[in-house]
């Protein structure tokens, strides 16, 4: 059972990690134990929106990690479920629906792509090296390794495209005229890209936290009503022997945020302080839906929240918990390079207790 649609189970998933609006079944970004990762976004094309509740890009999210040893394996399964049930249905909890298409990045241990969607149509890209960012717009030009069987014809027959030279899958499917939040997406994209390059060659998890940090070019966004939500950065080193880190921070505006470490590994410890509580009489599953709201924050959201007001009102007692703070997550960082650099190795109930370990540090600094 997706959020909205009940499709055909697989014999076998894979356990997986996931960041996740609490209200329905898919997820923002995850990852799972085979390394692979993948994450999505909103982006709006020339292909109508369909509002007929199908599957939700972060449906495709889920199924994708659950499903997929590779990220190219993520990416067939994506595809194969994309082209069947198509993709639409609210992403928004609230009686207006809040329909797009989706762009993903999938990632594991030896190579990553890009794939971006159109209705059912999409394309995908190979990315062989340097760094990659997407951003709530199509990107990719005519660099395609690999697309819906039908994709040029439906352009052509629409009028889209000449079917004569080069076929940019950016240039054919994007909107003519743009919504104003893709306009401001377009500047975020760029500026994504252009921090990515300034740290080419030396890109580190550190790196790509401070990336996410970045306030002046809109990549964390803590304007009122529209917030970064949640953030996750992953290392995936290329030897097998040793283990993928997925750091989670679990609360909103990573600039205020802990990035925690989690390993995939045997008898993980539960952490129900970042789950989010459960509805008997839930409005998102209540037909017509969401017709009332709930309180879906977990235990770490509220106590983070009123940490976040103290740092507001008393600006020095604020700045003294965020140095706590900015001191645990340099432990955990610390702690997995060693992990990384094979300089220590941690017995498996340690990794198993990990995530726990430092959602209740936290919880006791707040």
């Amino acid at each position: 059972q997706c959020t909205y649609l009940e499709i055909e189970q697989v014999e076998q998933t894979h356990a997986v990690v996931l960041s996740r609006p609490a209200w329905l079944w898919g997820a923002e970004m995850g990852a799972n134990d085979c390394g692979v990762c993948v994450g999505n976004e909103g982006v709006w094309t020339r292909e109508p929106l369909g509002e007929a509740e199908a599957l939700l890009g972060m449906d495709l999210v889920r199924l994708g990690l659950e499903r997929g040893s590779s990220a190219r394996e993520a990416l067939e399964v994506i595809t194969a479920l994309l082209e069947r049930y198509g993709q639409g249905g609210s992403c928004k909890e609230e009686p207006v629906p809040f329909v797009y298409h989706n762009t993903f990045l999938l990632a594991d241990r030896a190579e990553a792509w890009v794939l971006e969607t159109a209705g059912r149509y999409w394309a995908a890209q190979r990315i062989c090296e340097g760094s990659r960012n997407i951003s709530n717009q199509l990107s990719i030009g005519s660099d395609i390794a690999a697309e819906h069987p039908g994709l040029r014809e439906r352009a052509r027959s629409q009028g889209w495209w000449s079917g004569e030279g080069e076929f940019s899958f950016a240039e054919v499917f994007s909107l003519e005229k743009q919504p104003p939040r893709m306009e401001a997406a377009k500047a975020r994209f760029h500026a994504g890209k252009e921090l990515l390059r300034q740290h080419a060659g030396h890109i580190t998890a550190e790196t790509l936290m401070s990336i996410l940090r970045d306030k002046d070019s809109g990549i964390c966004v803590d304007a009122e009503g529209f917030r970064t939500a949640g953030s996750m950065v992953s290392v995936l080193p290329r030897d097998p022997a040793l283990p993928c880190v997925h750091f989670f921070t679990a609360t909103p505006d990573p600039s205020r945020s802990v990035f925690k470490p989690f390993v995939f590994v045997d008898g993980i410890k539960a952490v129900p302080q970042v789950r989010s509580p459960s509805f008997p009489r839930d409005p998102a599953k209540q037909i017509p839906r969401f017709q009332s709201s709930v309180d879906r924050r977990h235990e770490l959201y509220r106590r983070h929240q009123a940490a976040l007001e103290l740092m507001e009102q008393d600006r020095e007692r604020g700045q003294k918990l965020l140095e706590t703070l900015q001191e645990l997550e340099k432990q955990g960082l610390e702690g997995m390079k060693e992990l990384l650099e094979g300089t220590v190795t941690p017995c498996p109930e340690e990794l198993a207790d990990l995530f726990f370990d430092c959602v209740e540090a936290e919880m006791k600094f707040y």
